[in-house]
């Protein structure tokens, strides 16, 4: 069995995606990353974090981007290729981590020891999840829930080959709510580790 293990974990906005890659990452005690990552980035860059905030996960605009001698004119996309060459960094070193959107399914595909993850969620359980969670009236949780997915796929989109939530660019897509969380966590070590048996 392989020592390194990457976990690639996109997710619809309520899904609980976020918090079973959390969970993920305990129980195989290895590095999490998510919006973070960023913050990192800046860090490992001497750039100003502040700066960096208005163009993360941001789609960058095809009208206006240009790329001359491999640079680009365009902030957000700069800003999204630094975070994906931080991310390859660290497969290439070895390092095992979960990481959280940032489309890392397509970043790290070329590494055969990462498993690819989307976890989506029947829409009424990812609005009451969202509800709770940010204590929120049905109406604005719908809007924000709708809001965030949408960004989402246009920042994805704009960056990828493969469409953000398509099954078939991803290693295994679960609804989170038909087991709900835990079992759903249950159900993904249990899938990652026949794989992990199947790396070398």
């Amino acid at each position: 069995m392989g020592s390194q293990l990457i976990i690639s974990v996109g997710r619809e906005f309520g899904s609980g995606g976020h918090v079973i890659a959390e969970a993920l990452a305990k129980h195989y005690d290895i590095q999490f990353i998510d919006h973070h990552l960023m913050e990192e980035v800046a860090l490992e860059r001497n750039l100003n974090y502040e700066e960096l905030k208005e163009y993360d996960e941001k789609e960058k605009k095809p009208i206006i981007t240009r790329r001359i001698r491999g640079l680009s004119n365009s902030p957000e996309e700069n800003l999204a290729y630094l975070q994906f060459d931080y991310l390859k960094k660290k497969a290439v070193k070895g390092d095992s981590f979960v990481i959280v959107g940032r489309c890392s399914e397509h970043v790290l595909r070329e590494f055969k020891t990462m498993v690819s993850i989307f976890v989506l969620g029947d829409r009424n359980c990812k609005v009451k999840r969202v509800m709770e969670r940010y204590n929120l009236k049905e109406s604005a949780a719908i809007k924000l829930m709708d809001e965030k997915d949408f960004k989402r796929k246009r920042y994805h989109n704009s960056h990828c080959e493969g469409k953000w939530g398509d099954s078939r660019n991803y290693d295994i897509s679960v609804n989170s709510s038909k087991l709900g969380i835990d079992d759903t966590v249950k159900m993904l070590i249990d899938y990652i580790d026949m794989r992990r048996g199947k790396m070398d």
